[in-house]
């Protein structure tokens, strides 16, 4: 595809024209069925310009046309249409049906169609059901079915009898799928009949069937019921017509012919001869032939005595019920039926008007009915019958009591499951209540526990204890609370295995339990149902209530509590299941992750409503009789759903006093609970909503009103397990310190039990580190009994994800809420205060702040050296060069502002740098401030040089701001050692000397600075008589400027000196005071002189020898300031002590006509030799001074 675009573009050009289109389908292809061998279309128009090539595609493979085969039976048609000669199609092979597209295609794209299937029809010869004879009892539907042959597309059906199409405009004949439906079939009916299959292919005949229509029996004479005396004889007629011709039998129901006293004789009917009391009963003939059967039935009836058929039953009744006693009996003639209370002269007679208020009455079929019983009511009933044949009687007891003198013991707290390890010990509580107190025992799987083991004891509240556990001991524990009222039951189990030295808690705290429920409120009465409402306690306990159980009794359903309603959420509930005409009493309790809470009050008694059989004109009786005579039987349960089941069953001996079925279901071992089939023909039902992976018990039970028949046999059977639907509850997370590792204890209660899906077989428990670098995982599988475990190797200060969940067979269920922990390093408590701080410098937060900090910290330090160059650079625009003249220094005062450097130096070096970044740095205290000196410290503004041959006092002459007054210039000036101005200034100080290392002292005097803040060249006057110099001093060491290429060099490492010059101290790289150092001649012998180095002085004006200096620009880099030597290296020549007055020959063989430049080349060539003899001694931190 690439390449053909590639080609196109290259004739029409690089660029797509403007007029040209991309592909466009305007006519997909459509769905085919052709039949084999013949011709087909598929249609394909595409647009675009230029005009696209169209390809075919069957199931993703290019389609070989004509065009690339000419024998193809395939072709391409110009208007892009796939053209197929014939369909080839075989059993084996179908190279042409498939799933076709075609792709239309420019330089500028491609357009794919919409898929078309091409299907090849086909009928294949075999009908797949062909249809079977049928034989029908006239007025009966027939059904006739077949299933035609596989093809394609799907044949449809028809039906022909004898060779003529059924017409299917007879509303008694219905065509669907492949069924012939004939309703009410008559004779004419009756046929051989063909199924037709039929599609674009052909049609296909079935074989043929017959329909044959016979008439079912029909009675001409039937048996009638009759009366005999015993020992006489009788005849039962029976006469029937059909055809077939039926054949005809006699039964007994309930029971069987006499035997040698019955006879069939040739007109069918029975003979029975010497009748006795045990003939009476229900003869039926029965007719039956091939296409139906008929039965009629006559009643023999024998006088005998009166019998008692049913006796009535001895009852115990609450206040307030209605009772009643039955008393059948039978007899020919029918027996008088009456009642009577013994000790009581009242007769009792069917029909009688009610007596004692209404309360009792006697129906006409002999049953004593007793409504709202009073306790003053209980005593013996008697039954008694009386016909011409004889008598008889018979007696029942009613006991009445009162709801509270029947009530079962409560348990208010039972014991618990529990997991414990071998040798602790285990208390199963059992708190119970009622009145009279009951009395607790306990059984261990079913078996009662006796005394005999040391290690069981029952304590005074009915807990039981076991110590020294082994694990024998595991089981199911029940505690029984029994009394004269009844008894009641609560189990726990009980686990004893070895888990890793860990035991669930036995028992709940009591106050994590929740409090128990206010008293339930009767809301709502139906025959069937109560609805109940409750208050909730405010005491919850250590958890949120989940849900409560409702607990109910019932004298007529038995001696003990029951659980009638659980897992309900809300604080009303209707309970369902109720017997009508029954007083019922209510307890509820609340349920959390930690139990259940005691009981509530218990309600008042409700009853349920009744209907009255009697009431609706039904002899309840025969109700008894005929449902006590049903059988029902179950089908295997059919599974639909994880959590549905399919029930079906069968009835025998049908009865017509049936209004529908009580489907009755629990988990093994648990509560019924009960759905109702209300129609009485149905025989099948679904139960949703059960628990999954649970064994259950399944029953059924006929019933007609409040009357109930026979339970069927039960079935169990077990829904299928899947994951666990929640996760497990109450997980909560401890740290546990043990001495080799750190750990922590999960524990989680199980899942609720109607979302755990099965058995639960394990717990998984993850727990997930979240450090990226490390990743530590630690993960565990716990048995299902066991609800808590320890986590070991757990890494101090990582934030840990813990999650459980619940495993089943089917798999890993939910899981829970992660829980975080970190586990705190035990050696924090004795860590050094350095290890604390360690581990805190290693927090995210302080290195964050630390970088922040040093950011601050590096951007004012970056201003501050930025402006310290700018100031350097300004203040270092000149340079100087001398000629030897006697020059003077003159201090700034006690306010020095250049670091409180002595004499000459101790001026602003700004105007002359190679003086300034030469001499020694000194830490000098000066009125208790610390100053240093940075000795190459300027910028220079111009590499030019230029001399001044006027001297530096002329220059300076012409610059006041750098006058001695001003506290921003140098200090440093030049002046005639002769001139009067020197004398009167040397007159105005005292003197105050300082050593200072060399052959002579000089002193230093302080400067009157109390005329110095408003004017700006004050007038000094010289203290005392001037003393003599010497003809030399220490400013004879002090070297020329430096050579421009020095100066270049020393700005190219201007960094390292800013940086070295943070750190100086007194070995600073600027070189040291001069070895000596002499007096002029007209100063005095204590005149001023250098302080020792690394001491202090005091700023005094320092004298020197008349000297000329010349100001040139400084050069813009600095030199090499490594490379400059100390000064103290250099060969100083021995200068015998000057005169009194200063001329030429005074200048130690110096002429006077030797200019600066002169003496510098002269001592440079010392220098020099120096130099070469100590190459070594070079310091990155020094400046070179030439000299």
């Amino acid at each position: 595809m690439q390449v053909m675009t590639t080609d196109f573009l290259s004739l029409i050009g690089s660029r797509p024209r403007l007029e040209d289109a991309a592909p466009r389908i305007v006519e997909h292809p459509s769905d085919l069925i052709v039949s084999k061998g013949e011709p087909a279309t598929l249609n394909c128009k595409a647009e675009g310009r230029p005009t696209p090539v169209v390809e075919w595609y069957k199931d993703g493979e290019r389609v070989e046309t004509d065009r690339e085969d000419p024998r193809s039976h395939r072709m391409l048609l110009p208007s892009g249409s796939l053209f197929f000669l014939r369909i080839v199609h075989g059993r084996r092979s179908k190279p042409d049906e498939g799933v076709y597209v075609c792709v239309a295609r420019n330089y500028l794209g491609e357009a794919v169609s919409r898929n078309a299937s091409l299907e090849v029809a086909i009928l294949r010869d075999d009908f797949r059901q062909t249809p079977s004879d049928v034989v029908v009892a006239a007025g009966e539907p027939a059904v006739m079915e077949c299933i035609p042959p596989r093809g394609h597309p799907e044949p449809t059906i028809s039906w022909k009898r004898n060779n003529v199409k059924v017409n299917d405009k007879d509303e008694r004949i219905t065509i669907r799928g492949g069924k012939l439906m004939i309703s009410n079939t008559r004779k004419s009916d009756a046929g051989m009949y063909v199924c037709v299959g039929t599609n674009m292919v052909g049609e296909k005949d079935s074989d043929p069937a017959e329909l044959v229509v016979f008439e079912r029996p029909m009675f001409v004479r039937r048996p009638v019921n009759q009366v005999v005396l015993a020992d006489d004889t009788v005849d039962f007629q029976c006469e029937v017509q059909g055809d077939p011709t039926p054949t005809i039998r006699w039964r007994k129901e309930e029971g069987e012919l006499p035997r040698g006293r019955f006879e069939i004789r040739a007109d069918n009917s029975l003979r029975l001869t010497q009748v006795k009391a045990e003939d009476e009963g229900s003869y039926t003939c029965l007719s039956e032939n091939s296409v139906g059967k008929a039965e009629a039935s006559g009643t023999l009836q024998v006088h005998v005595p009166p019998q008692i058929v049913v006796r009535p039953r001895d009852q115990i009744s609450a206040q307030g019920r209605t009772v009643t006693f039955l008393c059948g009996t039978k007899g020919n003639p029918p027996p008088a039926v009456f009642w009577q209370k013994e000790g009581s002269q009242v007769l009792l007679f069917p029909s009688q008007p009610p007596s004692q208020s209404g309360r009792f009455s006697v129906s006409l079929s002999g049953e004593l009915t007793i409504t709202d019983v009073h306790s003053e009511d209980s005593g013996y009933y008697i039954c008694q019958a009386i016909s011409v044949a004889g008598s008889i009687l018979t007696k029942a007891l009613l006991e009445v009591e009162t709801p509270s003198d029947r009530i079962p013991p409560i348990i208010r707290q039972g014991p618990a499951n529990q997991t414990l390890v071998p040798g602790t010990s285990a208390q199963l509580q059992c708190h119970v209540m009622g009145n009279p107190l009951p009395s607790i025992q306990w059984e261990r799987d079913g078996q009662r526990i006796l005394g005999s083991d040391g290690r069981i004891s029952l304590m005074e509240n009915g807990t039981l204890q076991i110590t020294a556990l082994q694990e024998t001991d595991s089981g199911a524990y029940t505690c029984v609370a029994s009394s004269l009222s009844g008894e009641t039951s609560w189990s726990g189990v009980l686990a004893v295995k070895e888990s890793g030295g860990l035991s669930v808690p036995p028992v709940s705290e009591p106050y994590q339990l929740p409090g128990p429920p206010q008293k339930p409120v009767v809301t709502d009465v139906t025959r069937n149902s109560v609805t109940l409402t409750w208050q909730p306690n405010a005491h919850e306990g250590g958890a949120a209530v989940t849900s409560y159980i409702i607990e109910a009794f019932s004298q007529s359903a038995g001696s003990t509590w029951q659980t009638v309603a659980d897992f309900v959420k809300l604080e009303k509930h209707t309970v369902t299941g109720l017997s009508p005409n029954t007083i019922y009493l209510f307890i509820v309790r609340a349920l959390n992750a930690y139990g259940l809470s005691d009981p509530s009050p218990i309600s008042e008694p409700v009853r349920t409503q009744d209907v009255s059989p009697t009431g609706q004109g039904v002899d309840h009786r025969q109700v008894q009789r005929e449902l006590g005579e049903m059988a029902v039987q179950l089908h295997e349960p059919v599974l639909l759903t994880a959590s549905s089941m399919k029930i079906s069953w069968n009835v025998d001996r049908q009865s017509q006093y049936i209004q529908g079925y009580r489907l009755l279901y629990r988990p093994v071992g648990g509560s019924w609970s009960q759905q109702e089939v209300k129609a009485a023909t149905e025989r099948s039902a679904v139960i949703a909503n059960l628990l999954k992976g649970t064994e259950y018990e399944i029953k059924i039970r006929p019933y007609f009103n409040e009357f109930q028949g026979m339970d069927s046999r039960p079935l169990t059977f077990r829904t299928p397990e899947e994951v666990p639907s929640a996760p497990p509850l109450a997980v909560t997370v401890t740290t546990v310190k043990l001495s080799n590792s750190s750990s922590v204890s999960v524990s989680w209660q199980p899942p609720p039990t109607e979302m755990q899906n099965g058995v639960i077989q394990e717990y998984k428990v993850w727990c997930l580190g979240n450090d990226s670098q490390t990743r530590y995982h630690i993960n565990q599988t716990v048995d299902g009994n066991v609800l808590t475990t320890l986590l070991k190797g757990l890494l101090p200060g990582v934030l840990y994800q813990v999650e459980v969940a619940a495993v089943t067979s089917a798999g890993v269920g939910t899981h829970s809420q992660p829980v975080s922990v970190i586990i705190s390093d035990e050696s924090d408590e004795n860590v050094s205060l350095s290890e604390q701080i360690t581990d805190v410098v290693k927090q995210p937060a302080f290195i964050a702040g630390i970088g922040g900090a040093c950011w601050v910290i590096l951007m004012g330090f970056s201003v501050w050296i930025y402006c310290r160059r700018k100031k350097r650079k300004e203040l270092s625009h000149y340079t100087a060069s001398f000629a030897y003249t006697p020059a003077v220094g003159f201090p700034h005062g006690e306010c020095s502002g250049l670091n409180g450097r002595p004499g000459m130096l101790g001026a602003n070096m700004g105007n002359y740098p190679w003086l300034a970044d030469s001499w020694p740095t000194t830490n000098l205290v000066h009125n208790n401030v610390k100053d240093s000196v940075n000795c190459c410290t300027s910028k220079h503004d111009t590499p030019e040089r230029y001399y001044n041959e006027a001297g530096i006092s002329n220059y300076l002459s012409q610059n006041e701001k750098y006058s001695t007054d001003s506290n921003e210039g140098p200090i440093y000036s030049t002046i005639d050692p002769t001139s009067e101005d020197l004398h009167r200034f040397s007159a105005q100080y005292s003197q105050n000397t300082t050593p200072y290392p060399g052959t002579s002292n000089a002193q230093y005097a302080q400067p009157d600075r109390s005329k110095t803040d408003n004017v700006k060249q004050p007038k000094q006057k010289l203290m005392g008589k001037p003393v003599k110099m010497p003809s030399l001093n220490w400013m004879d060491a002090l070297p020329p400027p430096p050579l421009s290429g020095e100066l270049d060099e020393c700005e190219e490492e201007d960094d390292d000196e800013l940086i070295q010059d943070m750190r100086s101290d007194e070995e600073e790289w600027c070189p040291p005071l001069p070895d000596r150092s002499y007096l002029m001649d007209g100063v005095m012998e204590d005149g001023p002189a250098p302080p020792p180095r690394g001491e202090a002085s005091s700023p005094t004006t320092s004298y020197s020898h008349q000297s000329t200096a010349t100001l040139t620009p400084s050069p813009r880099d600095d030199g090499h300031c490594h490379d400059i030597p100390r000064l103290h290296q250099l060969e100083q020549p021995q200068i015998p002590p000057p005169e009194d007055e200063v001329d030429c020959a005074q200048l130690g063989g110096f002429e006077c006509g030797q200019t600066s430049l002169e003496r510098v080349d002269s001592s440079h060539s010392s220098m020099e030799r120096r130099e070469q003899s100590t190459p070594n001694r070079k310091n990155s931190s020094h400046r070179r001074i030439d000299g």
